[in-house]
Parts: structure tokens; sequence; C-alpha cells
């Protein structure tokens, strides 16, 4: 059986429908059904988009019926923490709703989905509930899926810190992964934490940005940190590794980055992951790792790789949807 790896849909139901009308699945009682192949989800199915809970409504319809499997991306971690009392801070939640500096954002990052569900509790409820049930990573047979970053080291210290069944994220661990260090330099320690090992598989790899630097993101807020082409062997300085701009990247030293993100891949079976919001043509990252973000959520096309068998993926196996 073959694999559809799905990337992120961001609320955009009507392509996520068009895309699998395209596949060659078909809406039945149970859900959207191929007769051959299992659709795969790369998580963040919420937030920005027009059609929120339509879209989970229709992944989690699959999932539970066998037709399709799922993991968890930052949306929907930001949606459990967003939901979730913090147990210390009376009050307030694990994602701040209050704070002067982060309420603010959050609620605005979040407000598409808050739109649809904040006047319905139980329905948010629901929705948080089954987000709690999906796992941080999927390794399949012939694939790894991840939503931002397969980082074996990370994967294996979480398994041995009380990690839930089938990869998901305990009770135990959830506040845990929702508390930022103080001091931002620890986040850069070589020694594993609940919050960096969430944060990288959900969200990348991070690193400060070289003195001096900043740059803007696809929201227009300012970061002094930097994602990194993590994936990539020869992505070993910041020009080179730096995820942004080509113009922001040739502004950056061509000095190394540090050697806890140069985690690379092995080529045992490929790995697809979403995230990043790339534009253009669909292509592989690399002969063994694709990313199926496309910026869905943003006007790009929703795109899907179809995984038969291979060991060395191929841009011929991308649809898209616009």
């Amino acid at each position: 059986m073959g694999y559809d790896v799905i990337g992120d849909i961001h609320g955009q139901a009507d392509k996520l429908e068009a895309l699998l009308t395209t596949l060659g699945y078909r809406d039945t009682t149970d859900g959207w059904l191929h007769p051959q192949r299992t659709a795969v989800f790369v998580g963040d199915f919420i937030d920005r988009g027009p059609q929120q809970v339509r879209t989970v409504n229709l992944v989690s319809r699959m999932v539970s019926a066998g037709l399709a499997r799922a993991v968890m991306g930052n949306h929907e971690f930001n949606a459990i923490a967003w939901h979730t009392p913090d147990p210390e801070q009376p009050g307030e939640y694990l994602r701040s709703h209050f704070s002067e500096k982060y309420g603010a954002k959050n609620r605005q990052q979040h407000e598409r989905f808050l739109a649809e569900v904040e006047h319905l509790p139980a329905e948010h409820a629901r929705l948080i509930a089954w987000f709690r049930t999906l796992p941080l990573w999927l390794d399949l047979d012939g694939i790894r899926v991840v939503h931002a970053c397969w980082h074996g080291s990370f994967m294996n210290w979480l398994q041995q810190s009380n990690l839930g069944d089938d990869q998901t994220l305990s009770k135990d661990l959830l506040a845990p992964a929702t508390r930022e260090p103080d001091d931002e330099s620890e986040k850069d320690i070589d020694v594993p934490s609940v919050f960096k090992a969430v944060e990288a598989l959900t969200k990348g790899i991070e690193i400060p940005a070289p003195e001096g630097h900043s740059f803007r993101d696809k929201d227009g807020h300012e970061r002094n940190r930097v994602r990194v082409r993590w994936w990539d062997p020869d992505a070993s300085t910041y020009r080179t590794a730096a995820m942004m701009s080509e113009a922001d990247r040739e502004r950056l030293p061509d000095t190394d980055i540090p050697a806890h993100a140069r985690i690379g891949l092995d080529d045992r079976k490929p790995v697809f992951f979403g995230h990043y919001w790339l534009t253009g043509r669909p292509a592989v990252v690399s002969p063994h790792a694709a990313c199926v973000d496309y910026s869905a959520g943003k006007g790009g096309p929703l795109v899907a790789y179809r995984w038969d068998g291979e060991s060395v993926l191929t841009d011929k196996n991308f649809v898209s949807v616009a």
C-alpha cells in the first residue's frame, strides 16, 4: 500500500477536498477513502484559513476510520496549550492569554480557530481532545513523518521521559513542554529537555542569529533566531543553513553554525515533514527528505507526495492543487 503525505492545511478544507479528489479518494460514510492508499497528514490543520472546524473534522474522521494517519503540528500543540490552564499560575493558561509580552501575539496567531470555537466550549474541548491523541512522529513501514524535524536523539530521550502511548504527548509532559527557559541561552546548551525536544520536533531547529543580525518573519515579527536546514549535511554555516530569504541569508556571515544544529539524516527511510512555508514548484530537499508545506495557508498550493516504496525520492511524485 502506498502513502500520500499531505502538507499543512491551515483551515483550507476546500483545497483538501480538491487534493483528495485529484489523488483518487472518494467521500464515503466513513471518510475520504482510497482503495489502495493511505493518507498521512503532517499536522497544522488549523489557524489562518477560512474552514477550521470543517478541516479538523474531515481529517479526524479519516484517522478514526483507519483511512489516514496524522502527526501533531505546532499549531495543534499551541491550541492545546492555549486551552489548558496553567497549574502554576491561577487564571492563566500554558500558552499565555494575558501576558504583556506574548498574550496579544498568541491570540493573533490563533484567531481564526478561536473565531470558530471560542463561543462553543464543548466543541472547542472536543477538538482539543482529538489534538491530544496525535503523535509527535510516525515511524511507518518504509517512511518517517514528523511536523518539523526528525531529531533521533531527542525522540529517544522523550521515549525514556514518560512519553505517552504511540508517541503522544503525555499529560505529565505537556506543561514542561511549554516552559520556555527564562535565559534564552539555555535553548542552545547541548542538554535535552522536554521543551527543547518538543520545540525541535514541532517547530524545527532554531539557533541565535549572529550578533547584530535580525530579520522579519512571514507575519512581520522581528526575529533574532533562525531556523536551519537540519536535513542538509552540507548546511554547516549561517549562510548555507539559515532558512530565510536569499537576500537576508546573503547578509549573514559564512561562519559555522553550532554543532548541535547539524543533526543530518540517515538513509534508512525517507523522511517527510511540513512547517517551512516553501514556495515555488514542489521539489525534494534531499534524496531522502521532502517537505510538503508549500504555503497553502497563505495562498499557495496544498501539496502531497505520493510514495510508492522508493528509497530515493523524486520530484515527479508531488501532486498539488491551488
